[in-house]
């Protein structure tokens, strides 16, 4: 089997790829290449049972995405995006390589006819718009209130168009908010959620930009994993028209995010968290979901994280073993 990971050399993707490796096989076959595409080369070495290609290019240029797919991967996993902060402040390269990117795998896809790979598309919670319900169910209205969610949600209506006309085999994953994100700080407007764990765990000071009260729907890089996974392997044929699904996930304030680090880490660790108000961050993040009953993706199988203690100590063990 071939697989193609997008964006490869992300957090995620990293996260994805080294699990592929590790495990040798996905849905049961053997996992034979693997390529990894991104803006810059994927640190990844391949395994006596799996290559491992890494290739550098723009998403938005149509001819490298025709390239990557004329090698036909049985499953492409597209995670290729730029963040959200990023795209409210840019907006010509937000559409450029969120949606144009989306809209040329799609097409490559398309053009090489007899070819039915499996896609998975990493989608977000920034589809959904305020006003929320306290939790929000599978049937609330799309309505993003950013450009990158709106970049989210047309790339979702073109995975269901594409493929009820079986032109591949799409599933959309909207993921939570992934904490705690190792390494340095992005340009996401959510950032902070894991800067406020990771720093302090680093014994270096955090900023949080907004108030202890605000509630956000959060999963930790291993569980993002399993969803993937589970999104490459899963049975499509219930899916329906329907092909996007919120994924599980856990709700949780800033101020449980802060207790749980107290409890996990120490009282020394909370007091190197520094409240700096942000009148940008916190209107952002004013329009982003809270709550969510994922009810449909937990039948067809997704699971998430059980506690956000549980995703702190999942983070250090992580931080030890990488030395």
């Amino acid at each position: 089997m071939k697989v193609l990971v997008l964006g490869g050399a992300g957090m995620v993707g990293r996260n994805l790829a080294a699990r592929l490796l590790a495990d040798g096989e996905l849905g049961g076959q053997p996992v034979e290449m693997l390529t990894l595409f991104d803006v810059v080369p994927a640190d990844l070495h391949g395994t006596g049972r799996t290559k491992v290609e890494s290739r550098t290019g723009d998403i938005s240029d149509a001819e490298t995405v025709r390239a990557l797919v004329a090698d036909r991967p049985e499953v492409i996993f597209h995670l290729a995006a730029i963040v959200s902060g990023e795209a409210e402040a840019d907006f010509d390269k937000g559409y450029r390589i969120n949606l144009d990117g989306t809209r040329n795998l799609f097409e490559a896809i398309r053009a090489l006819g007899d070819y039915l790979p499996r896609v998975v598309y990493t989608s977000s919670i920034a589809v959904f718009g305020a006003p929320f319900p306290e939790a929000i169910g599978d049937e609330f209205l799309t309505a993003p209130m950013t450009s990158y969610g709106t970049q989210k949600m047309i790339g979702e209506l073109l995975l269901n168009d594409y493929s009820r006309r079986g032109i591949f085999d799409g599933v959309g994953i909207r993921l939570p908010t992934i904490v705690v994100r190792p390494g340095k700080p992005n340009k996401a407007a959510s950032g902070f959620f894991s800067g406020i764990i990771r720093e302090p765990l680093a014994g270096t000071p955090a900023v949080l930009p907004v108030d202890d009260d605000v509630r956000h729907w959060v999963a930790s890089p291993a569980a993002a994993t399993g969803l993937l996974l589970h999104a490459a392997t899963m049975d499509t044929s219930t899916l329906g028209a329907r092909r996007n699904l919120t994924m599980p996930g856990l709700s949780v304030t800033v101020g449980e995010m802060i207790e749980a680090l107290g409890e996990v880490a120490g009282p020394e660790a909370v007091a190197l968290i520094r409240r700096e108000p942000d009148a940008t961050i916190r209107a952002i993040v004013a329009g982003w979901p809270r709550n969510f009953d994922p009810a449909r993706a937990r039948a067809f199988g997704f699971d998430a994280d059980a506690s956000f203690q549980d995703i702190i100590r999942a983070h250090i063990r992580d931080t030890a073993a990488a030395g």
